[in-house]
Parts: C-alpha cells; structure tokens; sequence
C-alpha cells in the first residue's frame, strides 16, 4: 500500500499536499493542468524531492530514509530513460545488475522480457535506431524485468500518434499485471485514464486530491476538472462511455 501521509512539498512560491492512500495492483491517472504538480508528486515519491511536511510510505516503511535507488518502484519519463550508448540488452540488464554484469541465467531473463514486449531478437540495437513505439516497448520490457511493486509514469508516450498511444497503454496494462505493480501515471489526456486508470487523482489548486473513480469523476467532473478539460457539465462533449470507451459525444 502507498500512504501519502499529511504530505507537503513545496519548491519557492509553489505549494502542493496530498493525504490519500491505493492498495497494491491500483491503477491511478494523476490529471490537472500545467504546473499543477504532477510531475512534482512524481519526483517526491521517487526520492528526488524532499517533502517539506508529512511522509511517504510503502507497505508501512517511511521511504523518506531511501535513496531512490532503493525505493520499491520504477520510474519513466517522456524520454523513455534509455542510454542511447548502450544495446537495448544492455539497457535492460541495468534494471538487474548496476555494473552489467549478468549470469546466464540474467541474460536468458532479458532475452525474455524483450521478447514479452514484441522486440525479440532486438537485444544488439540502440536506441537511436528505434522508433519511438519500440522505445516505449523496451522501456516497459525493462520495468517487466525489475518487476517493482510501485510504477511511476510521467507522460511516457505524449509524443506518440493515437493509435500507437492505444497500443503502448495496452501493453502497460498487461505489464502492470504481469507484476501486480500499483501504477501512478501523469496524463494530459482523459482518454488516457479512461482507457487505463481504475481511478483518478484530480491535482489543482495545490492539491492532488484522494483518487475517485475513473468513470464517477468523469461523469460528474468537480469545478476543477471541468475548467481544466473546458466542457460544461450535462452537455453531450461531457458524456462518458465505459473503460476502454471515448470521451465526448455525438
């Protein structure tokens, strides 16, 4: 479980808070607008910010004392967090062994998780020569192979076309499955969280509030989360179908 405990974190004049909780395996869309804090949230849970107040906790353990390298999670970024010097292989096999050096067994388990994600036989590549759904595909093969209980996502395929968007939260799912991995995933898009999320933090105003349902915030979206997707609530562009459905009317 993630306990965000009377957290507080500020940087200059910007000021956000959070006390909420998700069990193991949650699926969570962190949406607001720019600036909000999201990515901030992000960084606090990884360890690369220091809360000013409250504590963040996995499973009960203040994570406050750990380095983010020790911190039960994966993180990924827009730009897939991949060494462009180093082989797709040797990308993965970071996620097992810092120094690279693997056993065979560990190599069996690389040549595996590429393969899982759609890229078998790519291990020799770098990434430069990828595209960038085989970027988005090595990135999750190597967050497979940690096989960590907390995933933390930053807008990791903003840049992709729709269709190939579909496809790369299609495989986040089942990776998320795979590992039974509780995910927090920055999105500017509510079809996104729609299509992924089981519920949704609303991050605004200095808060990210307590996830609500993805499909109950949706239907009946508080002030902040209609100023931020611009639609008025009760007309047909509000109208929200099932998970895996569209926002949006006819």
């Amino acid at each position: 479980m993630l306990r965000l405990e009377g957290l507080v974190l500020e940087q200059g004049d910007f000021r956000l808070c959070a006390d909420w909780q998700i069990g193991p395996g949650a699926r969570v869309a962190l949406i607001g607008p720019s600036g909000a804090g999201k990515s901030t949230l992000l960084a606090a849970i990884a360890g690369f910010l220091a809360p000013r107040a409250g504590r963040i906790l996995w499973q009960g353990q203040d994570l406050g004392p750990l380095p983010p390298g020790a911190r039960p999670l994966s993180i990924l970024f827009q730009d897939q967090n991949l060494f462009p010097h180093l082989t797709l292989a040797q990308n993965l096999g970071l996620g097992l062994r810092a120094d690279l050096k693997l056993s065979p067994d560990q190599r069996v388990e690389v040549d595996a998780a590429l393969e899982r994600v759609g890229l078998g036989g790519f291990g020799p590549r770098k990434p430069p020569a990828l595209s960038g759904g085989q970027a988005g595909r090595a990135a999750l093969a190597r967050v497979l192979l940690r096989a960590r209980p907390l995933l933390l996502l930053d807008e990791p395929f903003a840049a992709l076309g729709p269709a190939l968007k579909d496809e790369m939260l299609a495989l986040l799912a089942e990776v998320a499955s795979a590992t039974g991995a509780a995910v927090l995933m920055v999105t500017h898009a509510p079809e996104d969280a729609l299509r992924f999320a089981d519920s949704v933090s609303l991050v605004a105003g200095g808060e990210a509030a307590a996830p609500v349902p993805v499909e109950r915030i949706f239907a009946d979206p508080p002030e902040a989360l209609r100023d931020y997707m611009g639609r008025a609530p009760g007309t047909a562009t509000g109208a929200v179908t099932g998970k895996g459905g569209r926002i949006g009317g006819a």
